[in-house]
């Protein structure tokens, strides 16, 4: 690969890197900063809250952005807005300012998202696009298994203030490694229609709710995978993280091998293949019972999802007209984020009626709140595979029978 392909890709994996780092690494700040700021635990999950909102807001409208001025140039804006907020993060002299600097960090992280996947297109061949596609999941899977223990030894060496001051050097170098490695911005012929115009393709709409359906098991694991380990298997704190750290770690192992199979067998049957793995693992979820059949069934379940999201997002960013790549891959971040608070929200419901009272709750009803949710995401694969069956249905030309 020539060296300025690779400083590109650099590039791109870095504003990835950083775009899933300022999630994870707040988190293991929240108890410091309640007792830094005299505030109780629902105001400080604001300065969680604040980015993620930051960037379920706008980034569709970023990718928009970035097909009009140029992926390239929404991309370095949005590297150095995101260095900046967290500078301003990470002198913020009151919460309020804190949560308000995390709404700007968010801005710069959608443009990051969403550049980043739109501009993969016009750095690599179409035939290495499921590779690539891959090396993205790694580093966004990498980013939210780094946050917690880089954010520890920040936290203790430097306090709080370092949790959000690591990204500033960062996203200047990214920002850097942008401007001198990506492709100049080329004029793209404008296409008419909306912002959402690009969801009149029923295949892409198929690939955005997959996506969203898909992500909300993903995520139901980090919302119900906590109560089981603590209440239902007695885990101590320390070595409930390293539980939970498996599913991240097993993401990013197997995301460039997903996408180099997916471009070796194609998309769509790497897509029915990471959906059936899914399948499995949350059937195993939905019976699971002790430390190591959890475990195993969680790793069965990552890997499909390694698959499917390298598989579904090559599909889905392939066949996007050059001048769309940048709405289409806001979109695709959109989804997966809607998918992350349908995971939390709904799953978490079915979870807490299936086992109220987890504070109290006996171990065996744990275990059956696990059960019962994961029957349900279940539902959800199977509803994920039939769109698949459709999706590929529908761009397979028909047999000549003549």
């Amino acid at each position: 690969m020539p060296i300025s392909s690779r400083g590109a890709l650099v590039s791109l994996c870095l504003s990835m890197l950083l775009a899933s780092l300022g999630t994870s690494i707040a988190n293991v700040g929240l108890p410091t900063l309640a007792q830094t700021f005299n505030a109780a635990f629902p105001a400080v999950q604001w300065v969680v809250l604040a980015y993620l909102l930051g960037i379920t807001a706008v980034i569709v409208s970023a990718g928009r952005l970035g097909d009009r001025l140029g992926r390239r140039r929404v991309l370095i804006a949005g590297l150095l807005l995101f260095a900046v907020a967290s500078t301003v993060c990470g002198v913020a002299p009151s919460l309020n300012g804190l949560i308000a600097a995390r709404v700007l960090q968010g801005l710069g992280a959608a443009s990051m998202m969403a550049m980043a996947m739109g501009l993969v297109g016009d750095t690599v061949s179409k035939e290495r696009i499921g590779r690539v596609m891959g090396l993205l999941g790694t580093m966004s899977a990498l980013g939210t298994a780094m946050g917690p223990s880089v954010g520890g030894v920040l936290l203790s060496l430097w306090g709080w203030h370092a949790l959000f001051m690591v990204g500033t050097p960062l996203g200047v170098l990214a920002a850097a490694l942008a401007w001198r490695y990506l492709p100049v911005d080329l004029p793209h012929a404008r296409v008419p229609g909306s912002l959402w115009s690009p969801l009149k393709a029923a295949p892409l709409r198929a690939g955005l709710a997959m996506s969203a359906l898909v992500s909300a098991v993903i995520m139901a694991t980090f919302v119900v995978g906590p109560f089981y380990l603590s209440r239902g298997l007695g885990l101590a704190p320390e070595w409930m993280g390293l539980a939970m750290a498996v599913g991240p770690g097993v993401a990013a192992l197997t995301g460039v091998p997903a996408g180099r199979l997916t471009d070796r067998l194609g998309s769509r049957r790497v897509t029915l293949v990471g959906l059936s793995t899914l399948l499995g693992g949350a059937l195993l979820l939905s019976l699971a019972s002790g430390l190591m059949a959890y475990l195993g069934a969680l790793v069965i379940l990552t890997c499909g999802y390694s698959l499917f999201q390298a598989a579904n997002n090559t599909a889905v960013m392939s066949d996007v007209d050059a001048s769309r790549r940048g709405t289409v891959s806001g979109l695709l971040n959109l989804s997966r984020n809607l998918g992350l608070i349908l995971g939390t929200s709904a799953l978490g419901a079915v979870f807490t009626w299936a086992s109220p009272d987890v504070i109290h709750a006996t171990p065996e009803s744990v275990t059956h709140g696990l059960h019962v949710t994961f029957r349900v995401a279940v539902g959800l694969i199977v509803l994920a595979a039939a769109m698949a069956v459709c999706r590929i249905a529908s761009v397979t030309p028909p047999l000549n029978t003549r």
